[in-house]
């Protein structure tokens, strides 16, 4: 089925998949406005999709577990800038109390 011709879930799923690959590039602003998009389409499949049958179910379960591959690459990436800024944090302290034992002497 082409994209146009693609039902609300299936363009949704379609943006979770390049949501993950933007959460593991790093680019959080990409996955941002991926998100969005994707949101809006979720929003749109709720209104026309009243209830979901099997193959509905199966591709909001998808959704989901792309959901939380992006959150875990979102996380990832998170906790390594948290590490880069300590680490300059330590060595800005290191310098200082370098610099001020060396005018001491």
């Amino acid at each position: 089925m082409s994209r146009a011709g693609a039902t609300p879930l299936q363009r949704a799923l379609a943006v979770s998949r390049a949501l993950v690959a933007a959460a593991e590039a790093g680019d959080a602003d990409e996955a941002r406005k991926l998100d969005a998009e994707r949101m809006k389409l979720l929003e749109e499949a709720r209104r026309v999709l009243q209830p979901l049958d099997d193959r509905d179910r199966e591709w909001v379960r998808q959704i989901a577990l792309l959901n939380e591959r992006a959150i875990g690459f979102l996380q990832h990436g998170q906790r390594a800038t948290a590490r880069e800024l300590d680490m300059v944090s330590v060595g800005r302290r290191a310098v200082h109390a370098y610099t001020a034992t060396r005018l001491h002497r």
